[in-house]
């Protein structure tokens, strides 16, 4: 009986149950976004490093120079010298080290210079290593050419063959200085969800010593990408280079620097936590208002189902499960909500930084976040409930004289 009375009222009821429910999936998908998003973020950031412990630099901050080297975003904070390089290479607790230049774009795509050995030395992952997408090949030392990384050619249409000239600086200027050098693409990386996807990668000595830049930089680097033998080995050279030296930035470990990030703007995922629940109590609140005013209509049906054997709290039960079903509409409307949302944010985080986010891999917010909006809307349907149980049968269903 109680089920047929919920069913009938939600009927009856369809266009504010539609709209409250509506109400709710909003606040439902906002929540999960954040959550979600916020989970997968610090995991993927913190365990992206590009096959690399540590980023050797110009004096600066640790996080400016992760956030360049790595994640191809923000600004160099200078560079340093090839003996520098030499000293790192050569120091017999590095494994490998990888000098990168930077300095030049192609609308918007960093052009950024380095060795063959990143693509054929190093893991950019455990197991993993680059590969070109068949027809290419590597760069050659020497020659005018570029390896594009997958997303970065995705975008441009460039397939192997493509010819370009790079902008001067990192940020694109269609009025800006155009080089005078023509690479060609000889090769596209397979995918790797990194931020290499995203650049456009050239031979070292192009970026150093390309027309227009200061002749300085034919002896300067960005930056070195390093690995080390044993991360003892990483506190050592940051006691060295760090804490005794005063020239060089040794960013190590990258994970935790970029974790400073996450913290920097953590106040950012409060606020949008904080608007998320709001939504919530006031979706709350809404079913709350949507079942009471309807109480009046209703009054005269639940005197009658009572003067028929309906118990009180069978209808007390009715209003209840009306709310909790309203919830649970609106909950699961949520998820459908929470995959437009979080698809959109991760495709927008894949094109800047080059991350790639599952954003409808496990959570388990996804078992409490609705749980919680059921169990708010059951609250909110308490109120009512108790204005249903307290009819008045006699003098509700007597005749209006």
């Amino acid at each position: 009986m109680i089920w047929n009375l919920i069913y009938r009222s939600l009927r009856q009821h369809a266009l504010s149950t539609l709209v409250t429910a509506g109400s709710i999936a909003l606040a439902a998908g906002l929540l999960l976004t954040v959550w979600v998003v916020k989970a997968q973020s610090q995991a993927v950031f913190a365990s992206t490093n590009s096959g690399f412990d540590a980023v050797l630099g110009a004096r600066g901050s640790k996080l400016q120079l992760v956030l360049n080297a790595i994640f191809h975003l923000e600004a160099s904070p200078g560079n340093i010298d090839a003996k520098d390089y030499e000293m790192i290479r050569r120091h017999p607790a590095v494994k490998a080290a990888i000098p990168i230049a930077l300095g030049d774009n192609f609308r918007g795509w960093r052009v950024v210079g380095t060795v063959e050995q990143l693509f054929t030395d190093i893991e950019y992952a455990p197991g993993r290593r680059y590969a070109v997408e068949a027809p290419g090949r590597i760069f050659k030392l020497g020659e005018h050419e570029a390896v594009v990384g997958s997303y970065a050619a995705k975008k441009l249409g460039w397939i192997t063959g493509a010819t370009f000239r790079p902008y001067h600086g990192l940020a694109f200027d269609p009025n800006g200085e155009q080089h005078e050098d023509v690479y060609t693409v000889v090769g596209v990386l397979a995918p790797t969800n990194t931020p290499v996807d995203r650049v456009i990668w050239i031979p070292l000595e192009g970026v150093q010593t390309m027309k227009g830049h200061n002749p300085l930089a034919a002896t300067e680097l960005s930056a070195v990408l390093v690995q080390l033998r044993a991360p003892t080995a990483g506190l050592m050279l940051d006691m060295m280079l760090n804490k005794q030296g005063s020239r060089l930035t040794f960013a190590y470990p990258i994970g935790t620097i970029v974790a400073e990030l996450f913290n920097k703007i953590s106040w950012v995922e409060k606020v949008l936590t904080l608007v998320a629940w709001l939504v919530a109590v006031v979706a709350a609140g809404s079913v709350l208002v949507s079942i009471y005013n309807s109480m009046s209509a209703r009054q005269r049906d639940i005197a009658i189902l009572r003067a028929l054997g309906a118990r009180r709290r069978t209808v007390f039960g009715a209003v209840v499960g009306e709310a909790a079903a309203i919830g649970v509409l609106g909950a699961l409307l949520g998820f459908a909500v929470f995959a437009v949302l979080a698809g959109f944010v991760a495709s927008i985080i894949r094109a800047q930084t080059g991350v790639v986010l599952e954003p409808l891999a496990w959570n388990p917010v996804f078992c409490w976040g609705p749980a919680v909006f059921v169990g708010l809307c059951v609250a909110g349907g308490i109120v009512p409930a108790l204005k249903a149980y307290q009819v008045p049968v006699a003098e509700t269903i007597a005749p209006v004289s």
